[in-house]
């Protein structure tokens, strides 16, 4: 397990010093939550004309609840696990670029764990009715998972690990919305 924590400090350490203080602010925004606003409300439009606003209703019932679920089981992985977050590690100190810190522990990410959801969630609900859509929010997750490497508040193994449950929990809950939904009715 030592060996996997070095390699995993190793290439947090390379992937975080390709940074560069030009860009910190950009990464900044990427990590926040208020510059993807835009990108709800066209996703909640898509699926408001793919599903009608009856099931509306279901589907943004299981996303709140598959958010709180991943948002809620990330914080008892970071207490119960305990690894510190980069920007808290003494034996990186000095070896890092600290943008940004978050709390003392970090394993595993919520914002990767968070994005992923929605991207799995979005993509099993809208696969079939936009075509490109999966790969553009699968680029969207990953770009804001990465950002969290960047800023120096989460290891590579904490985005992995974050991402597939994410992954996980989204699946889940987009199968449970689309059985909800048949059952009811669509439109």
């Amino acid at each position: 397990m030592n060996e996997i924590i070095q390699e995993d400090k190793a290439a947090f350490l390379y992937l975080n010093n390709l940074g560069s203080t030009a860009f910190d602010q950009f990464w900044i925004m990427v990590s926040g939550t208020a510059v993807w606003i835009p990108l709800y409300i066209i996703l909640v439009y898509l699926l408001y004309k793919t599903f009608g606003w009856k099931n509306m209703i279901y589907i943004v019932i299981f996303i709140a609840i598959g958010v709180t679920i991943s948002d809620q089981l990330a914080s008892v992985f970071k207490y119960g696990i305990a690894r510190l977050r980069p920007c808290h590690d003494p034996s990186l100190d000095d070896l890092m670029r600290e943008v940004k810190c978050g709390g003392q522990f970090g394993f595993y990410s919520a914002h990767a764990s968070n994005t992923f959801f929605l991207a799995t969630f979005i993509t099993v609900l809208l696969r079939t009715t936009f075509r490109y859509l999966p790969l553009l929010l699968f680029i969207w997750a990953s770009t804001v998972a990465y950002s969290r490497i960047y800023l120096g508040v989460h290891f590579p193994l904490d985005i992995l690990f974050g991402a597939a449950v994410g992954f996980l929990i989204g699946g889940l809950m987009s199968n449970l919305t689309l059985k909800t939904i048949s059952r009811k009715g669509k439109k």
